[in-house]
């Protein structure tokens, strides 16, 4: 997915050489992955190997359109449940009993600052808690006209879900069911409408957080490694005046988990094949050479722990925080719900509507899309 498709053709060119099995790569915007999926769904006519972001995890299984590997896996030690992070180990992440995508690569959610800022404002170190994150973005709001401590884009879901982790909640119960009524999910909109209440956050729906970040009026944000590469590119004067760190918490400091995995189409006739690209994928030596190629983090542990990769400070931060990341439910309902969560906390935010009314209402949506 995305532009990397003359990359992922170098990665794979000693599996050719080696396994005499040629590979053709087709790389796919982003914004076409859905209309993409939908339509080899609907054919029954797609890619022999698929890559797959989480967010679409939960409509490919549900269409039926991965191949279940688990048969074929104790051939291909590689793909061996206990090799990945925890948080999204195959055996996690699929139906039970059933292996259809194995982990990929590695995204996650940190804390970017402006080190320059904060030194000046005499806050030295990073926030660690969710009290210093408030007291942090009090103190910078306080700088003077268009000045805030803090940036909450409007559009994202999972922030508010990491604030949930954060109190030591869920968003799914027992059940595997969807459940925001909760002590922790209260507590989560108390700490994340608060920063509105307080006047610490932009309102405008178009703020562009980068420019934020760079201009200096949201000093702090928390963002993907995505976000480093355009400060990278489109701001290289800040070099040396910014920096990342694990995201403030509460019981935890628990930061999403939003990375891409690897699944066979079910209509594939080159089944063993691509078992055995996967397995050349997810093999820690491949993992390094797509970081090196591409920047994408690994997947497997014992990639993520290799010394090359804790040897830069930027990355090491990254690969602490993603031994306690999470991803999203895999659930075809979870997409429409975080969306009326999300939907619901703007209303309370932005027009001023009545958390307690507001609130209620989300829950029994939520109980009703679930019915």
């Amino acid at each position: 997915m995305g532009d990397d498709g003359s990359k992922f053709e170098q990665l794979v060119e000693d599996f050719s050489r080696i396994f005499d099995i040629r590979i053709d790569v087709d790389a796919i915007p982003w914004d076409n992955v859905n209309e993409k999926l939908t339509t080899a769904v609907a054919s029954g006519n797609g890619p022999d190997v698929m890559q797959i972001g989480l967010s679409h995890l939960p409509a490919v299984v549900d269409a039926g359109a991965l191949a279940d590997l688990a048969p074929l896996t104790d051939a291909h030690p590689n793909l061996a449940p206990g090799r990945f992070l925890d948080s999204v180990a195959p055996d996690r992440l699929n139906p039970a009993g059933r292996m259809l995508s194995v982990p990929w690569i590695s995204d996650t959610r940190v804390l970017f600052y402006r080190t320059d800022i904060l030194t000046e404002q005499g806050l030295g170190e990073p926030p660690a808690t969710w009290e210093q994150l408030r007291a942090y973005a009090t103190k910078l709001a306080a700088r003077g006209k268009g000045a805030y401590g803090y940036h909450i884009p409007q559009w994202d879901v999972p922030l508010p879900v990491q604030f949930i982790w954060q109190a030591g909640g869920d968003v799914t119960d027992a059940s595997g069911k969807i459940n925001l009524d909760t002590p922790e999910f209260r507590r989560a909109v108390d700490f994340y409408l608060s920063f509105y209440a307080d006047d610490l956050v932009p309102i405008a729906s178009d703020f562009d957080q980068t420019q934020g970040f760079v201009s200096g009026a949201t000093p702090m944000l928390i963002s993907g490694p995505y976000l480093a590469t355009a400060l990278t590119e489109q701001a290289p004067e800040l070099a040396g005046k910014w920096a990342v760190a694990r995201l403030p918490g509460a019981e935890a400091s628990t930061a999403l988990y939003a990375g891409s995995t690897l699944g066979v189409f079910s209509n594939s006739t080159k089944t063993e094949a691509s078992i055995q690209l996967l397995s050349y994928l997810t093999d820690p030596e491949t993992q390094l050479r797509w970081y090196a190629l591409n920047g994408e983090l690994p997947a497997v542990t014992a990639a993520l722990n290799d010394p090359a990769l804790a040897a830069d400070p930027f990355v090491r931060v990254y690969v602490e925080q993603l031994a306690d990341a999470r991803p999203l439910p895999v659930s075809s309902a979870w997409d429409p719900i975080g969306q009326k969560m999300l939907s619901a906390l703007n209303r309370i935010a932005l027009q001023g509507a009545n958390p307690e009314a507001t609130l209620a209402e989300l829950h029994q949506e939520v109980t009703d899309l679930q019915q």
